[in-house]
């Protein structure tokens, strides 16, 4: 394997806005300023909000693209999303926003990254042309490269559905237990709600042993320094498709 170059310093809470840094010092309960009042926080981390939901970029990001939806409704948003997601018309009204967030995400992708993607070539090369189609190619799907969903035992006590992209090379995927989080059962989606009554992620016990590269399916183990290493390669590679 080639030496690596440097990378450059990762962004540090030293250097975030102050009504986010404040976020952290509420531990778990650190959600609830986002729903309470959005309008405070920059535009680099509140993406969106509406009536009903917020949307941010998460201050810990597990993948290069990874947003949260938080419902705003105070009666829903403090229950565990398997027994919030029981209620129909709010699981509706969730699945609605997560469709408009999975295209948010698709589309950062796509500016991000569409110029590396042998898919997206004929794509941009019509965008380019002097004289530009009617309809345009369509390019990657990088709707594809998006995952969704909520964890079965969430890290925080107010409710968030999580959409990021699947390459999971985050500044902040650092341990075990944050990659097996999304690439195991543990990551429920949201067409998978409402649960059986009798499904096990409804008290969700423990992650597996092992973990296994998302793209190639090679075992780790709990190697995370390796597994970490190896999925920078394999986000080149998951790049030039």
């Amino acid at each position: 394997m080639s030496p690596r170059k440097p990378k450059s310093p990762k962004s540090t809470l030293s250097t975030t806005d102050a009504p986010t840094k404040h976020t952290v010092f509420a531990g778990r309960d650190g959600l609830a300023a986002y729903t309470t009042d959005p309008a405070s926080f920059p535009a680099s981390r509140v993406v969106y909000y509406n009536d009903n939901f917020v949307v941010i970029n998460d201050l810990f990001p597990k993948a290069s693209v990874h947003l949260l939806i938080l419902p705003r409704d105070p009666k829903k948003n403090v229950i565990r999303p398997q027994e919030a997601f029981d209620d129909p018309v709010f699981l509706r009204e969730c699945q609605e926003e997560e469709k408009k967030v999975r295209a948010i995400a698709a589309s950062e992708l796509r500016r991000r990254f569409g110029k590396f993607s042998a898919t997206e070539r004929p794509r941009l090369a019509a965008l380019e042309s002097d004289d530009p189609p009617d309809e345009l190619p369509s390019g990657r799907d990088w709707e594809r490269e998006i995952m969704s969903g909520t964890h079965a035992n969430p890290s925080m006590n107010h409710l968030h559905i999580h959409v990021l992209s699947k390459d999971m090379v985050g500044e902040s995927m650092k341990k075990r237990n944050h990659y097996l989080s999304f690439t195991t059962r543990f990551l429920i989606g949201m067409d998978q709600y409402p649960l059986d009554t009798n499904d096990e992620r409804r008290r969700y016990g423990h992650f597996p042993e092992d973990m296994l590269c998302w793209r190639c399916g090679r075992n780790f183990g709990n190697k995370m320094a390796r597994l970490r290493e190896h999925l920078e390669d394999e986000f080149e590679e998951w790049k030039k498709e």
